[in-house]
């Protein structure tokens, strides 16, 4: 039997808190009162990033198999001492194989 995953995960990187969840609906506290820089969540797929009341939003997508018809795609969040930036890459997928992600120059 596998073993489950906390609902949230808070994490110190750079000396950013950062706020883990599944479903950005269930957030709570206030990501703002509690002091979070960053606020990573998933549940629809659906890749996106911005910045609401100092507090910067990510959401990855999927890298799993393609959903409804949202692309499959991971992001890459940079953090440095007073900020933040992220990048959603795109997955190229083959429906008969997994998406994956190629890092560096295979020859």
């Amino acid at each position: 039997m596998g073993r489950s995953l906390p609902k949230t995960r808070t994490v110190e990187v750079e000396g950013q808190k950062l706020f883990l969840l599944h479903d950005l609906n269930s957030l709570d506290p206030d990501p703002a009162a509690a002091g979070f820089r960053a606020v990573i969540s998933g549940h629809s797929h659906q890749p996106a990033w911005g910045e609401r009341n100092g507090v910067f939003f990510l959401n990855p997508g999927s890298a799993g198999p393609r959903r409804f018809r949202l692309p499959a795609s991971v992001a890459l969040l940079r953090l440095g001492r007073n900020s933040v930036e992220a990048r959603i890459i795109e997955l190229k997928v083959n429906e008969k194989r997994p998406a994956r992600l190629v890092f560096g120059d295979r020859r």
